[in-house]
């Protein structure tokens, strides 16, 4: 008894690069036995095994459906427009590496049912590959060229290749080609040149490229001497002026010490009108201490000598002021004491 049976089982697993096209093939045969109406469908098993199958693309009653899918809507149909031919192989465009994954092809016409299962994986190419140099490049310094790609699938492998000169990496360079690190040990000049990285993997290659130049060590001797001078001109530079802040300090702090001290052994000077107030009240004591013998001193006092300060102003101080016989103080009113002052009559006798 012959039934349904599924002739493409050579190839079970493909290899694409991402933005490229795979047909995943699916043909069959029918036999006689096979009365039934024939049914196609292509489904995406999970790498979860919780999930369930989701149908990618079905062929039923003459129709074809692809809208179970929205991930790939619009990027796989069936390579034959008519799959009734034996052929329900499946074209998937413009690949991603989220279309990486396990499908199957099942076809069914009863009694005959028959699948096929294909694995696909989607790699990346290399891309946006750069060049870089650890270490300083000087002679006798130990160089790292280093070679890294921001895309592609692994396993990634990366070769380096001189582009100038002999085109020959120098016989002390070590090549990994896993981390794509170039070591050049104790450096010479003659490692100066321009050098090349290819990145790869299975399904594409990048490259990048960089120039390496080695020259004598730098007097580090004389770059430390210079510093240390130049720290020490620094300080000295910085102490100068911080002394002669200090010092500038100092002389202010004197200065307005000596102009707000009170020397005591200085009395404070004397008001005029403090002045004319004392002659006036030793006037008033000797007044109240008179007697015949001092009557004849203190009456040739003229009392135009008291001080005054309507005296001593000028006259464009004291413009109201006018010269006149001062008048001979009220004893009353000053506080003395009335004495009887002898008088010597015509016949000499004293009254």
């Amino acid at each position: 008894t012959r039934s349904l049976s599924i002739t493409s089982v050579d190839q079970s697993m493909f290899e694409k690069a991402q933005g490229e096209k795979v047909t995943l093939p699916c043909t069959f045969v029918l036999s006689e036995e096979d009365e039934g109406p024939l049914d196609i469908e292509w489904v995406l098993i999970p790498t979860d095994n919780q999930k369930k199958e989701q149908i990618i693309i079905m062929y039923a009653v003459d129709r074809i459906y692809n809208h179970y899918y929205a991930a790939m809507t619009g990027r796989m149909q069936f390579t034959n427009p008519d799959p009734r031919s034996g052929d329900g192989s499946l074209d998937i465009l413009n690949l991603k590496a989220a279309d990486t994954g396990t499908y199957q092809c099942k076809v069914k016409k009863a009694p005959g049912v028959q699948s096929q299962k294909i694995q696909l994986t989607v790699l990346v190419k290399p891309a946006r590959t750069k060049c870089s140099i650890q270490g300083a490049q000087e002679i006798g310094r130990d160089i790292i060229l280093k070679c890294a790609s921001q895309e592609g699938s692994p396993l990634l492998s990366y070769d380096w290749r001189r582009v100038s000169g002999t085109q020959e990496l120098p016989a002390t360079s070590t090549l990994n080609k896993n981390t794509g690190e170039l070591l050049l040990k104790n450096a010479s000049q003659d490692y100066s040149g321009a050098y090349s990285c290819v990145a790869s993997n299975r399904v594409g290659t990048d490259e990048c490229s960089i120039e390496l130049n080695v020259t004598p060590p730098i007097n580090t001797a004389g770059i430390i001497a210079g510093a240390i001078i130049g720290t020490l001109l620094g300080l000295s530079v910085l102490i100068f002026l911080v002394f002669c802040c200090c010092k500038k300090h100092r002389e202010k702090k004197y200065e307005k010490e000596v102009h707000h001290e009170i020397r005591e052994d200085v009395p404070p000077p004397n008001s005029r009108s403090s002045t004319a107030r004392s002659y006036i009240g030793s006037n008033r004591s000797s007044l109240g201490s008179m007697s015949p013998s001092n009557m004849e001193g203190y009456t040739k006092t003229p009392y135009s000598q008291v001080p005054s300060e309507d005296f001593e102003r000028t006259p464009a101080q004291n413009p109201a002021f006018a010269p006149s016989k001062v008048a001979a103080p009220n004893l009353s009113r000053m506080g003395a004491v009335p004495v009887m002052i002898p008088a010597q009559s015509k016949d000499g006798s004293i009254v």
